[in-house]
């Protein structure tokens, strides 16, 4: 488990304060001089352990591991941020810092670029994705963690920072300036046919409802007159922006969501403030498990309304609220202060932390209340938000998961990328039989092997045969299964070829139109996407999915 360390003051210190401020106001609450009392005996054991234990101890680091101990017992979303932290804290919610513009990670143990942003330092002085970190200022940083490698790229907008980086056989050394970097919210817009208009929604960090309405209003100029809002594998953010975000599509004056809590401060109604862009304009938001918060926030609220079809998988079920609280020495808290309500009435949280046991905490079915939209449709809380149709996703080929896994399809687009200078663009470009073939070869000698799922049922067989002595009795017939489904590699590199020629033209579009061209290559092949197009095509499918349904739990 990785921690983190903060500045504190002696211990004993901590302790006598408390103390002295609890007994100066003559609290005679038991709860108020129970925490006296155990921060004195914390502070005095620390400063026991700092004199009298056999080897010598870092009295920061013992103080934060019992910081986060305690943190632990309450929910996931509490948590400690140390004063050197708060930049990166600052990042996620503000989507602002002071960097290169550079997504970078760990394939097979090397630290290396795997997205520039585009028009940003590092994608302008010609860093591009597969390019591997051997220096940064004078630091050799090819044994580093990535997190440290991400501290050094990051600064003060306007200073410079040398950069040095592997590509293939060649060193290349680069002099960057970093600068302000700003994460849009929407990394791609664009149209799904001539009449359909796509948002894909990727955070909710300040100026998130400012990037959909620029989105939307640009692509009204271009004639759409139904959307598809794609807030997938979103975790949430501000509040305001869910609420301002609600707001573009329902009238001024309604209520989007509550917040409710132990103090009388934190229960709040949020209300639309203004009038909306499009009131009318037919909508599908797409939601998945990874769609959270905020997320939720948007999609209940524009579901309660019947404003719009929710499509795809159930959201994650997350109804708390965080306030950040400052604390000594520049650090921070951010502490579960509330649970929000949407305009139903309903609370979408799923886990219930307040139970100790895990099997305790999820909420079943029976207990679920029920509640209804504007137009009477039953909906449920207890457990995210239910799409109004839903849309399970692809699965893919243990072959497909190995290759991407093992990053042969990373290496082979770096390997593609520096042979050809340009592709055509994204909705066009299609990987041919020819450059799969050199897929194919370029895969000789590699590992990859892999077991298929009817070669894991089969193991789960011979072990279960064993277990209960049936073994001796079919073994004959279990040897004969395996040698039937044992798999070929190069018979499975040709019946799953066309996911794997998928998988291999997300990542060499990648290289060439970066993050924005492999959403939009994405389009044409993804399920919900097809789903929602067929809907809203059809204005009457649109109206069943909104009227008064008899949706069972």
């Amino acid at each position: 488990m990785k921690f983190i360390k903060a500045k504190i003051i002696i211990p004993s210190v901590i302790g006598l304060v408390i103390v002295s401020i609890f007994l100066s106001f003559n609290l005679k609450n038991d709860k108020l001089f129970a925490i006296a009392k155990n921060l004195d005996i914390f502070a005095s054991m620390v400063r026991e352990l700092d004199s009298y234990y056999v080897d010598e101890i870092d009295p920061e680091e013992l103080v934060t591991v019992g910081i986060n101990a305690m943190l632990e017992e309450l929910d996931p979303y509490t948590e400690f941020i140390p004063e050197e932290n708060s930049d990166d804290f600052r990042m996620l919610t503000t989507g602002e810092y002071g960097g290169v513009g550079a997504l970078i990670g760990n394939r097979t143990g090397k630290n290396m670029v795997l997205m520039p942003y585009k028009g940003f330092p590092a994608q302008s002085a010609g860093l591009r994705i597969g390019d591997e970190f051997l220096k940064v200022d004078t630091v050799d940083v090819r044994e580093k963690e990535t997190a440290d490698i991400s501290k050094l790229l990051k600064g003060p907008a306007n200073t410079s920072v040398f950069v040095q980086v592997k590509r293939g056989e060649d060193t290349i050394s680069v002099d960057l300036e970093r600068k302000k970097i700003v994460i849009s919210n929407v990394p791609y817009y664009g149209k799904l046919d001539d009449n359909t208009g796509y948002i894909k929604l990727t955070d909710f960090t300040t100026n998130a409802a400012a990037d959909v309405r620029k989105a939307l209003i640009e692509l009204k100029s271009q004639g759409i007159n139904r959307l598809v809002l794609d807030v997938r594998d979103n975790p949430g953010g501000i509040l305001k922006e869910a609420v301002e975000i609600v707001n573009l599509f329902i009238p001024k004056g309604k209520e989007v969501v509550s917040t409710k809590g132990k103090l009388e401060s934190v229960n709040v109604v949020y209300k639309t403030t203004k009038s909306p862009l499009d009131k009318d304009i037919p909508l599908v938001v797409l939601i998945n498990e990874r769609s959270a918060s905020a997320s939720e926030i948007v999609a209940g609220a524009l579901q309660d309304y019947d404003r719009a079809v929710l499509v795809g998988k159930k959201t994650f079920g997350k109804g708390l609220v965080q306030t950040t609280v400052p604390l000594s020495y520049n650090s921070q808290i951010k502490l579960t202060t509330a649970k929000y309500y949407i305009p139903s009435g309903r609370c979408i949280q799923a886990i219930d932390y307040s139970k100790k046991e895990d099997d305790e905490r999820v909420v079943p079915d029976s207990l679920r209340n029920q509640f209804t939209t504007k137009n009477g449709r039953v909906v449920f809380d207890g457990a995210g938000i239910e799409p109004d149709e839903a849309v399970e996703d692809r699965s893919y080929a243990p072959i497909t998961y190995s290759l991407v896994a093992r990053s042969l399809i990373f290496d082979f687009g770096n390997q593609y990328f520096l042979k050809n200078k340009e592709i055509p663009s994204p909705r066009e470009f299609k990987v041919s039989d020819e450059t799969y073939n050199d897929f194919v070869a370029w895969l000789e000698g590699k590992e990859y092997d892999y077991t298929t799922y009817v070669e894991k049922s089969i193991e789960d067989l011979e072990k279960y045969a064993e277990k209960e002595k049936y073994f001796d009795e079919i073994k004959d017939q279990i040897q004969n299964l395996k040698k039937k489904v044992t798999h070929s590699k190069e018979q499975d590199l040709q019946t799953f070829k066309a996911e794997i020629k998928e998988a291999l033209k997300d990542e060499l579009i990648s290289r060439y139109y970066y993050q924005e061209g492999v959403i939009e290559a994405s389009l044409s092949e993804d399920d919900a996407i097809k789903q929602s197009l067929e809907i809203l095509s059809n204005t009457s499918k649109v109206n069943s999915l909104l009227s008064v349904n008899t949706k069972k739990k």
